[in-house]
């Protein structure tokens, strides 16, 4: 049986009573069965959706722009003064600081966006699928696999919509270059190389020594949610020059949390899910029968700087097994050791044909290799893909094809 998710409880928020009621996925498992399931209002075709955003600020932030034509009733954000500018966008939305009191509130709600650090969209997303409220998670979807099968019964069970934040997605270059490898155009494809710029924060380093005063306007127990406590940190040496403005990158808040075993899931959960998008849908991969990584080093706070691993799919159907190799990071940056210098690529023998037509290997990209062909995108999200078939002397815009 797994362990139940320890809370921290903001001071004077709630009794006791009231907490385990509101504490959603710890108790997720045991709702499972033998009670009433929350079910989502009926919304007729010409309403607007009433939305709580929880983690209105970056990724939320556009998230929530998106949904502008909405009714944006609430938002909800740890950090008070960071969030000031989307308070003064929308002006008629409430303002908490805690999740829970929000949906607790919010009766009106039908539907949340959850874009808080990564340790979060687990609890976020139960509790509000428990409520009977649609739900927009960010990616990824969670921390761990059993999370995410339990979100997967919750939304069974409650008949919400839900949507993972994969935009890429309803790019229509992405859909098309998977309809150019199921159409067999560039044959069976047994090997895969997907690699990121990515991280783009401090990892491979230890915790930090010491702690700092938490920011006035921050709730660092909010933030810390289900994770082990520790103090507060605004700066270590290896972030480089303080400027002290309250905008920037601390050690864990904001941004940087990414790197962190406890808050985030490192370069390979922050972007695989986007860059690896094209080959898991059009070649139908589950999951994989081995998994071979090497990395940079391991330490038991944060994920390495650099890593390499293998997964190796077996037969699907008529489609062949494959291989997909993943690359992220790179070597330490002089004078910078938990910054990379992006040589994490697959070997130049495989992009040969990338950088002659690009000059040089861009710092992100998927490559599909098949015995007909090559299909190749450039970016995170396969807007635009590249084309080489085997009797063509070099790669072609698809659209030029």
């Amino acid at each position: 049986m797994s362990s139940p998710i320890r809370y921290h409880r903001p001071s004077g928020a709630f009794t006791r009573r009231q907490f385990i009621q509101l504490s959603s996925f710890a108790a997720a498992g045991a709702a499972l069965t033998g009670c009433a399931a929350a079910r989502p209002r009926r919304i007729a075709a010409n309403e607007k959706l009433n939305i709580g955003v929880v983690g209105a600020m970056g990724k939320g932030q556009s998230d929530t722009d998106l949904c502008a034509s909405e009714n944006i009733v609430a938002l909800c954000d740890v950090d008070e003064p960071r969030c000031a500018p989307q308070r003064k966008k929308y002006p008629d939305a409430k303002f908490y600081q805690d999740f829970r009191v929000m949906l607790e509130k919010e009766k009106s709600l039908d539907a949340v966006i959850v874009a808080t650090p990564d340790h979060l969209h687990a609890e976020v997303a139960a509790m509000a699928i428990r409520l009977g409220k649609h739900v927009y998670c960010q990616k990824p979807l969670t921390q761990t696999i059993y999370e995410a099968r339990l979100l997967k019964k919750l939304a069974r069970q409650h008949g919400v919509a839900t949507q993972m934040g994969n935009q890429g997605s309803a790019e229509d270059g992405l859909r098309r270059a998977v309809e150019v490898i199921q159409a067999g155009l560039i044959g069976q494809v047994r090997e895969v190389h997907v690699w990121t710029n990515r991280p783009i924060w401090p990892q491979g380093m230890d915790r930090p020594a010491g702690e700092d005063a938490v920011p006035e306007g921050l709730n660092w127990d909010l933030w810390l949610g289900p994770a082990a406590a520790r103090p507060y940190k605004e700066w270590s040496p290896y972030l480089g020059e303080r400027t002290g403005k309250r905008t920037e990158h601390g050690v864990y808040h904001p941004f940087n949390w990414r790197g962190w075993q406890d808050f985030g899931t490192g370069a390979l959960g922050d972007m695989a899910c986007h860059t690896a998008n094209m080959p898991f849908r059009a070649l139908k991969l589950g999951y994989p029968t081995e998994v071979e990584a090497w990395s940079s080093g391991i330490n038991q706070e944060s994920y390495p700087l650099k890593s390499k691993i293998r997964f190796a799919f077996p037969a699907r159907g008529e489609l062949a097994p494959a291989t997909l190799w993943w690359y992220d990071g790179g070597d330490p940056k002089p004078n910078d050791p938990y910054r990379h210098d992006g040589n994490s690529k697959p070997e130049k023998d495989v992009t040969a044909d990338i950088e002659e037509m690009m000059g040089a290997v861009p710092g992100s990209g998927c490559l599909l290799v098949g015995d007909k062909g090559k299909v190749f995108s450039p970016d995170d999200y396969g807007a635009k893909f590249f084309l080489r078939l085997k009797d063509e002397k070099e790669m072609a815009d698809a659209k030029k094809h």
